[in-house]
C-alpha cells in the first residue's frame, strides 16, 4: 500500500520536506516516452518512495492511457486535470493546482522533463524551496517564438539538478550564467527507449505489420512518408500552415498525416483543405507510430522526439523547424531542413530530392550509448539517498565574488 501521496496524508519532516519521497511531473506523451525506463526503474526499486504526478496537459486514451499500456508505466497517483484553453490558463493552473499539493506532501524534489507547459510547475516548487530537477534540460533552438524555449530556458534556472544529453548543451547552460556543478550530461534518453520498446521487440513488430497492417491504411510498404506537425509557430499561423500543405502538394508520394488535434481544429478554423495524396488521422499510439517509421519512406514532422528517432532508426527525415534544439540529426546526416516560414528558400523538389537521396543509406547517430536512463536513474536514487538536491545553496555557487559581496556584513563600527 503507498504511503503520503495525497494530499492529507500526513507524514514527518526533515529540513522541511518528507524523507525519501520523489515527485515526477509529467504532462504529454513525449514525456512518457523519454521518461519510460527511468519510472520503470524507480517504480520497481522506490515504489514507496515516487510520486507520479500527471498533469493533464494530455488526457484522452491516444494521448496518455494507450502510451501507459505500452509502455508498461504504473498509472500516476495524482492527476492535476489542469487544462485550459490559451499557454498562459494552463500553466496557471499547473502551477496553482500543484502548489498545494506540494505544500502537503513536501517531497525532497520535483523532477520534471522537458519543455512543456507542465515544466512551468518547477514555480510552485520554486516558491515553496522545493529543489528542481530538469530532466532533458539545457537545449536551445534560438527560436524565441517557440513557447517551448520560454519554457526550457525559465526551469533551466529554476533547477538545482538538470541532467542534459551532451556536453555543448552543458556549454549552453553555463553560458547563461547556470552553475556548471548543478548540470550533469547522461547522453540521450530515446536511444535507451528504442533499444528496450523497439530493437529489445523485433518478433513483435513483424507480427504487428504483417497481414493487411498497410492495406488497412491505404499504404504501401517503404513507398510513403509518416506526418506529424504539432508546433505552435507552424500550426497557429495561417500563412506558415499553409505553406506546409503547399509543400505536401509537390510531394509525389502519399502522406500518412498523424495530426495533433490543434492542428486538426486549425486546418478547419483557416478553412485549409489537404491535399489529395494526404491521409489524415488522429494520434496514434507508440506500437503503431514506430511500425509506420520504420516502414515508411522518410517522416515529415516538426517533432524533436521524432527526429531524433528517425536517426537511430535509419530511416531518413525532414524537420519542418526554422531552427532546432537538436542539431545532431544535421550532424550524422539524417535529416533535411524545411524552414515553412521562408518556403522560398527550400523548394519542395530540392527538400524531397535530398530525403529521396537518405533512402537506404546509414549513418553513425551519435546520440548515445543506450545507458543514459540508467545514469539518471541511478543519481537520483543517490540523491535521494543522500538527500542532495540542493543546487542553490550559496556554499555551492559558482559566482563567489558576487556571492561574497551579496552576504557581506556592513562593515560599519559601532558608535
Amino acid at each position: 500500500m503507498r504511503s503520503c501521496i495525497v494530499p492529507g496524508c500526513g507524514g514527518s519532516e526533515v529540513n522541511g520536506h518528507t524523507p525519501g519521497k520523489l515527485a515526477i511531473v509529467l504532462g504529454i506523451r513525449p514525456d512518457l516516452i523519454r521518461a519510460s525506463l527511468i519510472l520503470r526503474r524507480l517504480q520497481r526499486e522506490a515504489r514507496d518512495d515516487v510520486v507520479f504526478v500527471w498533469s493533464g496537459q494530455h488526457y484522452s486514451d491516444n494521448l496518455k492511457d494507450v502510451f501507459l499500456r505500452e509502455l508498461d508505466i504504473d498509472p500516476p497517483d495524482i492527476e492535476l486535470g489542469a487544462v485550459g484553453s490559451t499557454d498562459a490558463e494552463v500553466v496557471g493552473s499547473v502551477v496553482s493546482k500543484l502548489y498545494p499539493l506540494l505544500a502537503d506532501l513536501r517531497p525532497a524534489a520535483v523532477v520534471f522533463l522537458g519543455d512543456t507547459n507542465t515544466v512551468m510547475g518547477s514555480i510552485a516548487a520554486g516558491l515553496l524551496n522545493i529543489p528542481v530537477v530538469h530532466i532533458e534540460g539545457a537545449m536551445r533552438s534560438y527560436d524565441w517564438r517557440m513557447p517551448e524555449e520560454k519554457y526550457r530556458t525559465l526551469i533551466d534556472h529554476v533547477a538545482d539538478v538538470i541532467y542534459t544529453y551532451f556536453d555543448e548543451y552543458k556549454a549552453q547552460a553555463v553560458g547563461e550564467g547556470i552553475n556548471p556543478r548543478n548540470v550533469v550530461v547522461v547522453t540521450n534518453l530515446i536511444v535507451d527507449v528504442l533499444n528496450h520498446y523497439y530493437f529489445g521487440r523485433p518478433e513483435y513488430f513483424e507480427q504487428l505489420t504483417s497481414g493487411s497492417f498497410f492495406e488497412d491504411r491505404g499504404l504501401e510498404r517503404g513507398e510513403f512518408y509518416v506526418m506529424t506537425a504539432h508546433r505552435r509557430e507552424n500550426v497557429e499561423d495561417a500563412t506558415v500552415l499553409s505553406n506546409i500543405l503547399d509543400f505536401l502538394r509537390d510531394v509525389a508520394r502519399p502522406v500518412y498525416f498523424t495530426a495533433s488535434y490543434r492542428t486538426q481544429k486549425n486546418l478547419a478554423a483557416f478553412d485549409l483543405s489537404l491535399p489529395d495524396n494526404v491521409t489524415m488521422v488522429d494520434p496514434i499510439g507508440y506500437d503503431e507510430l514506430l511500425a509506420l517509421i520504420v516502414n515508411s519512406r522518410g517522416a515529415l514532422t516538426d517533432s524533436g522526439t521524432i527526429v531524433e528517432e528517425t536517426a537511430i532508426l535509419q530511416v531518413p527525415s525532414v524537420q519542418i523547424r526554422r531552427a532546432t534544439e537538436r542539431p545532431q540529426v544535421y550532424d550524422c546526416g539524417s535529416s533535411v531542413k524545411f524552414d515553412p516560414s521562408r518556403p522560398e528558400r527550400y523548394p519542395a523538389e530540392v527538400v524531397i530530392a535530398k530525403l529521396e537521396s537518405l533512402y537506404g543509406k546509414t549513418w553513425e547517430h551519435g546520440l548515445g550509448d543506450g545507458k543514459a536512463s540508467d545514469r539518471v536513474s541511478e543519481d537520483l536514487l543517490r540523491r535521494l539517498r543522500e538527500d542532495d538536491f540542493r543546487g542553490h545553496e550559496v556554499e555551492k555557487h559558482h559566482l563567489t565574488e558576487f556571492v561574497q559581496r551579496s552576504h557581506r556584513e556592513d562593515g560599519l563600527a559601532v558608535g
